[in-house]
């Protein structure tokens, strides 16, 4: 590999973990199509490699979560005794299907999530919600306490009101270990840790607070795509290469993400995100 596409990765990576680290999508999303469009990389290899990436980007955005005490711990872990056995099936499932199936199957997910989460999130939608949900108090238009009222109160009031709320919110480990599972064989069968779906899941599905499911989103992903990366290293599926590029660039944006996930709502990077999957899903049907 030339120094030239080795910087082309590191900058894919830096991007890719900005926007998976607050998210809570470990980066794969963005990795892994780009290493099948732009390198044309075999679909295992690309798999196997974005893991790892995948792998680095959560153990380095999980440090900064932990200190800004986002993590629900319990959550985190219920969903990787699922995923464990999770990810060594989807390792299998991606020996005996890959090629074009790979494609498809992935494009697919992308497509569907994407317009889902535009759907959820699209402006004329907030701003009705936000117009049902406000009361006057002396002339003044004060919003209800709601979604919306949780988000802001994870960047403006701390932790306190936001634990409050995800203890509250009905995660069962009845539901959390089968959600696992499916996260586990997703994150090894297309390489991009799972984060992509699970976050969406805990926040329209389970109404965890935005920021609160993308850190436990990311603390989870440190846990079960250990097991992958093992069973990819087993397999032979890894560019090292590509992952010491990648990892550097992982690296520096996991820690601007969590900078930054401070500072942007979850609601306006949830529509950008929506809007990237559609686009990569699409140009992954006609690759």
């Amino acid at each position: 590999m030339d120094i030239s596409s080795g910087l082309l990765i590191l900058l894919i990576g830096a991007l890719a973990a900005g926007y998976g680290t607050i998210v809570g999508a470990g980066g794969g999303f963005l990795f892994v199509p780009a290493l099948l469009i732009i390198f044309h990389m075999d679909p295992a290899i690309a798999a196997g490699s974005g893991l790892v990436i995948v792998l680095i980007n959560s153990f380095s955005g999980v440090f900064g979560y932990a200190k800004q005490k986002k993590i629900h711990y319990r959550t985190g872990i219920m969903l990787a005794i699922g995923a464990l056995p999770g990810s060594l099936l989807g390792v299998w499932l991606l020996q005996l299907y890959s090629s074009s199936s790979f494609y498809f199957i992935f494009a697919s997910l992308l497509v569907a999530l994407g317009i889902f989460l535009f759907v959820k999130n699209k402006p004329a939608v907030l701003m009705k919600k936000k117009g049902l949900q406000a009361r006057s108090v002396d002339g003044a238009v004060v919003p209800e306490i709601g979604e919306a009222d949780q988000e802001t109160a994870s960047i403006t009031k701390g932790t306190a009101q936001e634990a409050a709320a995800i203890e509250n919110t009905n995660l069962q480990g009845k539901w959390l270990i089968p959600l696992g599972l499916f996260m586990g064989i997703l994150s090894s069968y297309l390489g991009i840790g799972g984060g992509w779906l699970l976050v969406p899941i805990l926040i329209y599905g389970f109404k965890v607070p935005t920021h609160y499911a993308t850190a436990t989103s990311i603390f989870s992903l440190c846990l079960y795509t250990t097991v992958g990366v093992a069973s990819q290293m087993y397999y032979g599926n890894i560019d090292w290469i590509t992952v010491l590029w990648g990892g550097i660039g992982v690296i520096i944006g996991s820690q601007l993400g969590v900078f930054l996930s401070q500072k942007i709502p979850g609601k306006i990077i949830i529509q950008m995100l929506s809007v990237l999957l559609v686009v990569i899903g699409f140009r992954m049907f006609f690759q």
